[in-house]
């Protein structure tokens, strides 16, 4: 089929000269998110734009060093593994919350605690779900336990599992932090629109950890939905910095020569999620394993790569990203095909095809062209374009039958930030197969590396197998500023406001 047909076309208006941008003038950041931010609350949503929040108004007890990728002390100067489930953290002193409060190693018990509790229903929950709990030992001295040996715990704890003050927890609770964010992050926020505006402003008390001094006073933050809008008000000087541009907006801007434009590879992956154990209807189509095999033969996942998403991006077969420990790359593979795709189509008593509703909610172009590539061998779909939150929840009662996704893992460098998030039985797991389940438990609770990656390898083996996942590609992400600006892309999708200066 002719991709070109499925393209989007978007009039770009390039300016001959470089805007003025108001930024430099008062070393502030002016930037937008493309999509709403349900709540500033880090465990309340899975949203990169939550993520990134994250990174600059709170901190966690590690710090991944994105250049060297050695774990540093940040609200943690030491720590040592005690036995095989037990780390202890030696806390850094002298380090106060935004809001004046002290941190102290009672701020860590109540974060582990109540992320660890079912009852407070935390988003991410395989973030924590290998944590049993945490234990005070004096003012300073905290001892974090797992439930088994999980040789990925510095990986998370340097990321998305920030630590909350607890006595303004306690009294404002996920409400109460989503609408005034606290934290110890070189950050403050102070002005939130609930979903629409954030400004952050750099914390004059931030502690002598390994992210920094900011390098700006302020970053402005407005959600603007559309990219076009995003790109005239760059031209105009109201936004400094373009973050996620599409590749054909962001080759045109290249072209001018008079931006700073920046392509990186990010952690985050696509894919197809199917209804294999029937949640959404036990009886049809997607539980049927060739009509899953179908699908995968159906998608010329190259082509998409080469129109759509371009930039460093690769095709996929392994429901991880390729930058992640244990993420095997040596994996079977389904080759484009539209005629195989309609003999397994008639194999499996659909020899016309069938009608499928199908969820998508960002990359609205990729999701037509796979449509597209489903139409050809008479798979007919129900279009549904949603906000993500509203399809995240959707899923996760099982009500999806299938859809167009990415998962970014929160930049956590190990398999398990996906694999365990999908295929561990929990309510975005569309496959529930018990020895993919058992198989990523073993790897998740033992030690030894060389043993880990062959249980993930058996895992994401049969995931690909049996089609539980039509692993579509990696994704690159696109920045856009002006050669007076100072920031260095990292290729895990993270964007560190406390990195961003002017020259």
């Amino acid at each position: 089929m002719k991709l070109s047909s499925l393209l989007l076309s978007t009039a770009v208006f390039l300016t001959a000269s470089s805007a003025a941008f108001a930024g430099k003038d008062d070393n502030s950041v002016n930037m937008a998110f493309g999509k709403e931010l349900e709540t500033a609350d880090v465990y309340f949503n899975t949203a990169r734009e939550g993520l990134l929040l994250n990174y600059s108004v709170w901190d966690g007890l590690l710090y991944r060093n994105p250049e060297t990728g050695e774990y540093e002390g940040n609200l943690a100067t030491e720590w040592e593994w005690v036995d095989d489930v037990t780390l202890e953290f030696k806390l850094r002193e002298g380090v106060t919350f935004h809001n004046g409060e002290p941190f102290n190693a009672d701020d860590v018990v109540y974060t582990i605690d109540y992320i660890t509790n079912p009852d407070n229903g935390v988003k991410n929950v395989s973030n924590a779900a290998w944590i049993d709990h945490a234990e005070k030992i004096d003012d300073y001295t905290v001892r974090i336990i797992a439930k088994a040996p999980f040789p990925a715990a510095e990986e998370y704890l340097s990321g998305p599992l920030a630590m909350y003050p607890n006595e303004y927890y306690a009294e404002a609770g996920p409400s109460g932090m989503g609408l005034k964010p606290v934290g110890t992050g070189p950050f403050k926020v102070t002005e939130v629109d609930p979903g629409k505006h954030f400004v952050l402003e750099a914390f004059e008390d931030y502690h002598d950890g390994p992210k920094g001094k900011p390098g700006v006073e302020t970053v402005d933050i407005r959600t603007i939905p559309d990219v076009n809008t995003q790109i005239a008000e760059f031209f105009n000087g109201t936004l400094d910095f373009l973050w996620n541009v599409p590749a054909d907006q962001a080759e045109k801007l290249d072209a001018t020569g008079n931006y700073n434009v920046v392509n990186a590879p990010a952690m985050r992956i696509g894919y197809i999620t199917m209804d294999a154990a029937g949640r959404a209807d036990p009886d049809g189509p997607m539980t049927k394993t060739k009509v899953r095999q179908a699908i995968y033969h159906a998608i010329d996942r190259q082509a998409i790569v080469d129109a759509l998403v371009k930039g460093s991006s690769t095709v996929i077969d392994s429901a991880c990203s390729p930058a992640q420990f244990a993420c095997a790359q040596d994996l079977p593979t389904y080759d484009y095909d539209p005629e195989k795709a309609k003999e397994l189509l008639a194999e499996a008593g659909y020899p016309d095809g069938f009608t499928i509703d199908f969820y998508a909610y960002r990359n609205r172009p990729y999701a037509e062209a796979i449509t597209g590539f489903l139409s050809e061998v008479g798979i007919s779909t129900n279009f549904n374009y949603m906000q993500y939150s509203a399809l995240r929840e959707l899923h996760r009662k099982g009500e999806v039958p299938m859809a167009f996704l990415t998962w970014g893992s929160n930049s956590v460098a190990d398999a398990s930030a996906s694999t365990a998030e999908f295929f561990t039985g929990g309510p975005q797991d569309d496959a529930r197969d018990p020895d993919v389940i058992e198989w990523l438990e073993e790897g998740d609770s033992t030690n030894d590396k060389a043993a880990r990656t062959d249980l993930y390898k058996k895992a994401l083996t049969k995931i690909i197998d049996e089609a539980y996942w039509v692993p579509l590609f990696t994704y690159n992400v696109n920045y856009v500023m002006d050669p007076d600006m100072s920031f260095k892309p990292t290729d895990d999708e993270l964007v560190r406001f406390y990195d961003f200066s002017w020259n």
